[in-house]
């Protein structure tokens, strides 16, 4: 039996005849020993037909087909007509050997070709990769690399640009960045408490809170200015009077230190950049709470956007975490804790990330493995709903958590919560009454816009019988109805069109009538004239007869 192969290069499709294998070996191992050397190889493997690519965009189009494990039309017609034909009905004296399997049983799908990629073929490629430029002559040294690198170029650019989780990338940056942020404050925090504790220690047990520490500090300065007018604008930083006043009166008794006005300088710009990250780290904590609500609606509404956030940075996407079972789920994030347990044969952990979520802290102590364990199959449940689902809602998100409350209930009194099915059903329901809504909302929108189309229309049509009709209406006829009124207006027009059409009418008799008078006028004049003409000729002709007869 023939054995052709398949080569997929970044300039063509070739393809290959092997025959005379006995050469090289059968064997693998045979096959292997053997590529190194091109004279031997040369003799088993020849080339057949070579189709090169027409363009870069179309090396492109059929890499990413054959990376896919589909078969395009350009490789149907080149393997079709280079091929040997198969009969139907009887099997072919040839075989393909393909480098993956997946394009292998397409070909086979849609072409009947027998196709085969086993250890024996991969290697028989290798040694075509190998010696590739060879077998082409009309290959230039370095153009093979350069259509490789270009390929490879436009290929890892076009995946990069059309992952279609790429978004997970802006959480999972988000999340990281928000911890490396809550580290740096609470440090940077710390520090600004000692350094500016020299100066006035009994700020540290007023002000509890870091970000208020700072704002504190920043407003008071130097301990030595604090006076009673400074107690509005410490109440606005604190909200307290009481605590307000209590630090103006700490100041006045104050044991600590003085400093310097550089020193203090460097404390104020040290506050205040403590006091920029706290606000910047507001407004990262507000992007991160907006991208999980576009990402993964659901999952944010279970178990909350920071540890949903988590979740997916540490499974490295939304669909990793979607394809985990709920038992990987729920240890997710006590990975060590794991291993441990199994080498040294002890309990394994009953939760890892999920621990932060509330549901766990408000569980008991006995029943907090069991709601670990709920937890994580419901929030494996929203992750795949989020991942494949074609409409972002946080139906399905509401209804989960209203299950986990339902089972914190059952186990602290005893409740039964509701069956998942029936808690399932509700949500689609929900959904495609929501759904239903939003058509009918989108078309009566839609109608309320025809309907102001239409009066302006009419408005412009009607014009000036409007007016008039608004003035009847103020002289009293209010009192009816607009399709009477309507009605009237109609009338009102047919009438004036039938007085214009009569007065034209009457206006075109009239001069019609004028012009036959003038015509017979006209025409009775000529007629005089003409008898005038006569009359004369006759009196010359009598006068030339009687001038005549007296010659004679």
């Amino acid at each position: 039996m023939a054995l052709y192969l398949l080569y997929e290069t970044a300039s063509g499709y070739s393809l290959f005849l092997a025959h005379g294998l006995d050469q090289i070996g059968q064997n693998t191992e045979a096959v292997r020993s053997s590529i190194s050397d091109m004279n031997r190889f040369g003799k088993v493997v020849q080339l057949t037909a070579f189709h090169p690519f027409e363009s870069a965009l179309d090396a492109l189009n059929q890499c990413n087909s054959v990376s896919e494990g589909l078969m395009t039309n350009e490789l149907r017609n080149f393997l079709e007509l280079n091929l040997p034909k198969v009969k139907e009905g009887k099997k072919a004296k040839f075989s393909l050997g393909v480098s993956e399997p997946k394009i292998g049983s397409h070909i086979f799908e849609e072409t009947k070709i027998p196709c085969q990629s086993n250890e024996f073929v991969l290697e028989l490629l290798r040694g075509v990769r190998l010696h590739f430029d060879r077998f082409i002559k009309d290959l230039k040294p370095g153009d093979l690399e350069k259509a490789q690198l270009g390929l490879g170029h436009s290929y890892s650019r076009a995946k990069v640009k059309f992952n279609v989780n790429r978004v997970d990338n802006m959480v999972i940056q988000a999340i990281f960045l928000l911890d490396t942020l809550d580290k740096d404050i609470n440090s940077f925090s710390m520090r600004v408490r000692e350094w500016y504790s020299w100066h006035f220690p009994e700020l540290v047990k007023i002000v509890n809170d870091n970000y208020l520490y700072a704002r504190v500090v920043k407003l008071i300065e130097d301990k030595s200015k604090l006076t009673d007018d400074m107690v509005p604008a410490l109440t606005d930083i604190l909200g307290d009077e009481d605590k307000a006043k209590e630090i103006v009166e700490a100041g006045k008794a104050s044991m600590g230190q003085d400093l310097s006005a550089v020193d203090l300088v460097n404390v104020q710009m040290f506050a205040q950049r403590v006091m920029d990250l706290s606000e910047y780290r507001k407004k990262l904590y507000g992007y991160l709470v907006t991208k999980m609500n576009d990402i993964a609606p659901n999952l944010a509404s279970l178990i909350g956007e920071v540890v949903g956030a988590r979740l997916i940075s540490h499974a490295g996407s939304l669909t990793n975490l979607a394809k985990c079972p709920s038992s990987t789920l729920q240890i997710l994030g006590a990975e060590k804790a794991l291993f441990r347990a199994l080498k040294t044969r002890g309990n394994t952990p009953k939760y890892g990330l999920i621990f932060h979520s509330s549901f766990i802290g408000r569980a008991s102590a006995r029943n907090k493995g069991r709601m670990a364990r709920y937890l994580a199959n419901k929030c494996s449940i929203a992750s795949r709903i989020d991942c494949f689902a074609e409409k972002n809602t946080t139906i399905f998100g509401e209804k989960l958590r209203e299950q986990v409350e339902e089972r914190l209930d059952f186990y602290d009194k005893g409740v039964a919560p509701r069956k998942n099915i029936d808690v399932m059903k509700s949500a689609i329901e929900s959904t495609e009454n929501n759904d239903t809504e939003m058509k009918e909302a989108a078309t009566d929108a839609s109608g309320k816009k025809s309907k102001k189309k239409k009066s302006k229309s009419e408005i412009a049509v009607d014009g000036e019988p409007m007016s008039a009709d608004k003035v009847a209406a103020t002289n009293g006829d209010a009192s009816e109805e607009p399709k009477s009124e309507k009605k009237k207006k109609k009338k009102d027009k047919r009438k004036l069109d039938e007085e214009l059409a009569e007065d034209l009418n009457g206006v075109s008799c009239v001069d019609a009538h004028e012009d036959g008078t003038a015509k017979k006028k006209k025409k009775k004049k000529a007629e005089d004239n003409e008898e005038d003409v006569q009359a004369k000729s006759e009196k010359k002709k009598k006068k030339k007869s009687k001038s005549e007869d007296g010659d004679e």
